[in-house]
């Protein structure tokens, strides 16, 4: 876990915030680049930010933090639109879209599923209180489980994606979100 922004002193906010930065370009190029080589772009020793960020999935995901208000938003337009269920799919399939844009966010929510850290971490905390808040509405509405814990819906979320996060997988991917809603259904 990244520590805290108000703790850090003058100088260790700047190497952090240099890192983020220097991250989230190399990730927009599309191009794999190594924790050491990000350190090295942002004039930072590799231990530097191995302080700040322990592993990849953390910085990738504090590069995307910010990025999250139109997922958000997404979910209450569906919702306030949409049946539950049918709004719990279109807004899975948008978060496939939005994570399939940005380079490592699948591989890091794939890792951190792995290791049992989903739904600890900027994006993984938000995006389960988006799934939070589409769940109860649909439990609410007698349409979907009310049994089922976000964490777990995210984790499946990661396995989908590690298998059908490609642009040129999109039939596959509605195929698989279409089965993980299916199964999330009031029985």
């Amino acid at each position: 876990m990244t520590p805290p922004r108000t703790t850090l002193r003058a100088d260790a906010r700047r190497n952090r915030e240099r890192l983020i930065a220097t991250a989230a370009e190399a990730f927009a190029s599309g191009q794999p680049i190594s924790l050491d080589a990000i350190a090295k772009r942002a004039g930072v020793g590799s231990g530097t930010l191995y302080r700040h960020f322990p592993t990849r999935e953390d910085l990738v995901e504090e590069v995307y933090r910010d990025q999250l208000r139109p997922l958000r938003e997404d979910a209450q337009a569906l919702l306030a639109t949409q049946r539950p269920a049918e709004a719990l799919h279109a807004w899975t399939r948008r978060f496939a879209e939005w994570a399939g844009e940005r380079r490592g966010i699948c591989e890091a929510l794939v890792a951190m599923s792995a290791s049992g850290r989903f739904g600890r971490g900027p994006v993984c905390d938000e995006v389960q209180r988006i799934l939070e808040t589409i769940l109860e509405a649909g439990a609410q509405a007698g349409e979907l489980r009310s049994d089922v814990d976000p964490v777990d819906v995210g984790g499946i979320l990661a396995g989908v994606l590690s298998v059908a996060g490609a642009p040129e997988q999109r039939a596959q991917l509605d195929r698989m979100l279409t089965v993980v809603v299916d199964g999330l259904r009031q029985r």
